[in-house]
C-alpha cells in the first residue's frame, strides 16, 4: 500500500462539503426569519428541501471522513511494523500488529475484534485506488466500501481489481450499467457485486456450493421477552422454495376473520409444518400430516413452493411451482458450468438449475439468454397466455419493484402502467414495470414520476422535489461456450492448428458464430428453433 499522505485531498474535500453545510444553514436561518424571502417562494416547501440536502451534504461527510478513518486505520499498523528491524522475527511483527490495534481499538472505543475488523477491512479499500477515491470523494459510503472488501475476500488480487473496475470504472471492458455504485442502497450493491463475484470467482460455483452444502445447520438462539430465534442454513433452492411455501399458504389464510399479518403467519405456518401438527390451507381446509399449500390464486406465478408431507424427513422435497431461472443454453444442455440465475436468490450453481428444469417446475418459466452478450432472449412456457408472458418478462428485467432503494421482489409485485392507460398509456414492456403494494399507492398519492423504461432495462424515477434517481440495471455479459474437442483428423497429424479454437471443427459444414454479424437473419432462425433440453421429458411439463 505505501504510507502515504492522501489525507489532506481528502480533508480539502470535507472542507468543502463542510462549507456547503454552512451555507445551507445560513439560508435556512434567513428563510426562519424572514428575511429575505420573496413573494414567489414557498418559505415551508424550502425549508422541506434544505433539509433533503443537508442530509444528502452531511452523507457526503460521512464518506469522506471514513475514508480519512481507513487510512488512517491501515497507515497506523503499517508504520508500526516499518519501525521493526527488518529481520524483525515473525512473533514480534505478530505482537506489534496486535499492541496498534488494541490502541485503535482504545482511541475509538470498540471492541478488539472490532477494531480487527476496521483495519482488515480498511487494508482492503486502501488497496483498491478506484474505490477509495470514490469513497474520498463522498461518492460512497463506508457501508458500500466494506461490502467490497467483503466480497473481494478470497480472491486474486487481479480479480479484486477486476471487480473494483468493472463498478468504478467506465472505460472498464462491459462496465456496470445504470444507477452508480453510491446511488445503490447497499443491499441491492451487495447482491450486484456478489453476482458479478460467483461469475468470475476462481473456484467454480459448483464447488463452492458442495462445500456449502456439506455446512448445512440449524442454529437457534434464546432472545428476550420469552421468544427466540431458529434460523436454518440450507441450499439455494430448498430456502427459496419453503420461504415461498409459506408466504403462499400465508397468502391464502388472510381474510376479514383472520387478524394476524402476513408477518405473524409465516412463523406460525412454519412451526406447525415442523412440529407436525395440522395446519390449514390457501383454503381453509386441513391439510393432512400438517402439510400446507396454497391453491387456487394464492400461489402466485415465479414462486417455488415445495411438496411432500412432514413425515418425509429423510428426503427434502424438490421445489414443485411456477419458477423463473434465468440460464445460459449451453449451461442448460450440461455443457458448461455457468451459473444460472434463480429469481428471489440470485446466482445459482447450474446443476441445481437443470435440477429445477428436469424434476421441479410443472409451470416453467426458461428464460435462455442469448450467448453472444448475455441479454435475455425469451421466456419459455407450456402454455400460451400473452398477459402472463408479458408479466413475466417484466419480473425477469426488473428483478424487483422498481422503485428507488426497494428490494421487494415478491409475487405480490404489481405490473404497473408507468403511464396510466386512461392518459394513453399502452400494455407495452416500455410502458410496465414492477411496483410493489406500498411503493405501488405511493406513486398514484405523489409526484413520484418514473421514466419510460426499455425492453431490458427498467424505469428511474424522479421525486416530488425534482431529484432523479438512475435504474439499476442488470449486467448480462456474453455466456461461457462450452470446449468441444475438435477431431484429431481435423489437420495433417491430428494438430487441430492455432487458427480454431478446441470446440470449432474445421469444416466448411460449420459456421462460425464470429463471421455472423448481430443482425444475420440466421440468428433469428437459431432463436425460432425449438428447443428442448430433454427430450425425453417432452411431454412432461417442460
Amino acid at each position: 500500500m505505501g504510507i502515504g499522505t492522501g489525507v489532506g485531498v481528502v480533508l480539502e474535500g470535507v472542507s468543502a462539503s463542510v462549507a456547503a453545510l454552512g451555507a445551507l444553514d445560513r439560508e435556512d436561518h434567513f428563510l426562519a426569519a424572514g428575511s429575505g424571502v420573496g413573494a414567489d417562494v414557498d418559505e415551508l416547501q424550502r425549508r422541506y428541501e434544505l433539509r433533503l440536502e443537508r442530509l444528502e451534504a452531511v452523507s457526503r461527510v460521512e464518506a469522506q471522513l471514513a475514508a480519512v478513518k481507513a487510512r488512517d486505520a491501515a497507515e497506523a499498523v503499517e508504520i508500526q511494523q516499518a519501525l521493526l528491524a527488518p529481520d524483525a522475527p515473525v512473533d514480534e511483527r505478530m505482537f506489534s500488529e496486535m499492541s496498534t490495534v488494541e490502541e485503535i481499538a482504545g482511541v475509538l472505543t470498540v471492541s478488539s475484534a472490532a477494531a480487527g475488523a476496521l483495519v482488515e477491512q480498511s487494508r482492503r479499500v486502501c488497496s483498491l485506488p478506484p474505490m477509495m477515491a470514490a469513497l474520498s470523494a463522498g461518492d460512497l459510503s463506508w457501508q458500500h466500501a466494506r461490502i467490497v472488501a467483503d466480497e473481494t475476500e478470497g480472491l486474486t488480487p487481479d480479480g479484486a481489481a477486476a471487480l473494483v473496475a468493472h463498478f468504478f470504472d467506465p472505460d472498464a471492458p462491459n462496465p456496470a450499467r445504470g444507477a452508480a455504485p453510491g446511488e445503490l442502497v447497499p443491499a441491492r450493491f451487495r447482491a450486484k457485486v456478489r453476482a458479478w463475484r460467483e461469475r468470475h470467482h476462481p473456484e467454480t460455483l459448483e464447488k463452492r456450493h458442495a462445500k456449502g452444502v456439506a455446512d448445512r445447520r440449524m442454529e437457534y438462539t434464546p432472545d428476550r421477552d420469552g421468544m427466540a430465534w431458529l434460523s436454518l442454513y440450507l441450499p439455494g433452492d430448498t430456502a427459496c422454495a419453503s420461504w415461498n411455501r409459506t408466504t403462499a399458504t400465508a397468502r391464502g389464510l388472510q381474510g376479514p376473520n383472520e387478524p394476524r399479518t402476513l408477518t405473524q403467519l409465516r412463523p406460525d405456518i412454519a412451526a406447525s409444518l415442523l412440529l407436525g401438527a395440522g395446519t390449514t390451507t390457501a383454503t381453509g381446509e386441513a391439510a393432512p400430516g400438517g402439510a400446507a399449500r396454497a391453491t387456487g390464486d394464492t400461489a402466485a406465478a415465479g414462486s417455488v413452493s415445495g411438496t411432500g408431507s412432514t413425515g418425509d424427513v429423510g428426503k427434502v422435497p424438490t421445489p414443485r411451482a411456477d419458477v423463473l431461472v434465468t440460464v445460459p443454453v449451453f449451461a442448460l444442455l450440461g455443457l458448461t458450468d455457468e451459473p444460472a440465475v434463480l429469481d428471489g436468490l440470485g446466482p445459482i450453481p447450474a446443476s441445481m438449475a437443470r435440477r429445477l428444469v428436469a424434476d421441479g417446475a410443472e409451470s416453467f418459466y426458461r428464460v435462455l439468454v442469448d450467448p453472444r452478450d448475455g441479454a435475455p432472449l425469451e421466456i419459455g412456457r407450456t402454455r400460451y397466455r400473452l398477459p402472463e408472458t408479458i408479466k413475466q418478462w417484466i419480473r425477469m428485467r426488473d428483478g424487483k419493484c422498481t422503485f428507488p432503494g426497494c428490494s421487494n421482489h415478491t409475487p405480490d409485485n404489481h405490473t404497473d402502467h408507468l403511464t396510466a392507460w386512461e392518459h394513453g398509456g399502452r400494455t407495452a414492456v416500455r410502458n410496465l414495470a414492477q411496483l410493489c403494494p406500498k411503493h405501488h399507492r405511493l406513486k398514484h398519492a405523489r409526484t413520484w414520476t418514473p421514466d419510460p423504461a426499455t425492453n431490458n432495462g427498467p424505469p428511474g424515477w424522479t421525486s416530488p422535489t425534482g431529484r432523479h434517481y438512475n435504474p439499476e440495471h442488470q449486467d448480462p455479459e456474453p455466456t461461457h461456450w462450452p470446449q468441444w474437442p475438435m477431431p484429431a483428423a481435423a489437420t495433417p497429424g491430428g494438430d487441430p492448428g492455432p487458427e480454431h479454437p478446441q470446440w470449432e471443427p474445421d469444416d466448411d459444414t460449420f459456421i462460425d458464430l464470429n463471421d455472423l454479424s448481430p443482425e444475420d437473419p440466421l440468428w433469428a432462425d437459431f432463436y425460432t428453433t425449438p428447443f428442448a433440453p430433454f427430450p425425453d421429458r417432452v411431454g412432461a411439463g417442460q
